[in-house]
């Protein structure tokens, strides 16, 4: 199987952490990660994760720091990569950086009203799963 350069193999596994990192407070809440941590960027269509599980949390905020450089990491949403799949959606490895990956396959609508529905119902799936950690 092929190895990227962090050494992960290219094939996300269903079994694999995602880490969403958080870096709005309006990701999340007291008690749960909310939707919009989940939706896709608008200019590419794409959620990015990392592949790192919650644990060790000081290499988790290690890699954090390392890529959110214009925000404030306030945490992260940990979902396993079979929930993104359950709900749809398809991730691929995008190193770089390393450990990166992307969520994909957002559908796509004519009614941009139907697709923001359509993605907040989506992202609402994943959200309901994720286990919120913060830094």
């Amino acid at each position: 199987m092929p190895q990227l350069p962090s050494g992960l193999p290219e094939l996300v596994f269903d079994d694999e952490d995602l880490a969403r990192f958080l870096t709005s407070s309006g990701h999340f809440n007291s008690t749960s990660i909310r939707p919009n941590a989940f939706l896709p960027n608008p200019k590419d269509g794409e959620t990015s994760v990392f592949r790192h599980g919650a644990k060790p949390v000081k290499d988790l905020w290690k890699i954090g720091n390392s890529v959110i450089t214009n925000s404030t990491l306030h945490g992260a949403a940990m979902i396993k990569a079979k929930e993104v799949r359950r709900a749809g959606l398809e991730i691929i490895s995008a190193e770089p950086p390393p450990r990166h990956a992307a969520i994909r396959r957002w559908p796509m609508e004519s009614d941009p009203n139907l697709m923001k529905a359509r993605h907040k119902e989506i992202a609402l799936l994943l959200a309901s799963v994720a286990v919120k950690i913060l830094k």
